[in-house]
């Protein structure tokens, strides 16, 4: 089955899965919290959401959880997500005029900024923090017939 497989196609299915969950996550924390204002339920939202998606990625996405732990994948992966969370909150402090207090606004811009860093994170993730496994070279010259 596709979703299982470790080819870059199956892992960017797991990681739009995960990506889709932890982002229902962040919306639901920042509704809860937009009271305190839109900046701290930007941030409370992005950490927990990125926590938790770090952690999908290392053991369901990249199926890295052996080779990978996880203060490293919070580490690396939360370098990533903070990328994230300026792009979000710089895009909630320029627009906020604009936008007005319409909460539906609020996350369709969020949803917008975050799919295109998401894009970026799926491969950066691939590439630097969980790097899949490598194959050994054969060893010796390959066998030719009689």
């Amino acid at each position: 089955m596709r979703l299982h497989a470790d080819d870059a196609t199956g892992q960017f299915i797991r990681f739009v899965t995960v990506g889709v969950l932890t982002t229902a996550v962040y919306f639901g924390v920042f509704l809860l919290l937009r009271s305190t204002g839109q900046q701290p339920a930007n941030l409370v939202g992005a950490i927990l959401s990125s926590m938790l998606a770090n952690e999908l990625h290392r053991r369901l996405t990249f199926h890295a959880g052996q080779r990978v732990g996880w203060l490293a994948a919070q580490l690396e992966g939360g370098g990533l997500a903070a990328a994230g969370l300026v792009a979000t909150s710089a895009a909630l402090a320029l627009l906020d005029g604009v936008l007005g207090s319409a909460w539906w606004a609020d996350l369709v811009l969020i949803a917008g900024v975050t799919g295109a860093v998401g894009l970026a994170r799926f491969f950066a993730l691939k590439i630097w923090v969980f790097p899949g496994h490598r194959h050994p070279s054969p060893v010796g010259p390959p066998a030719s017939g009689p």
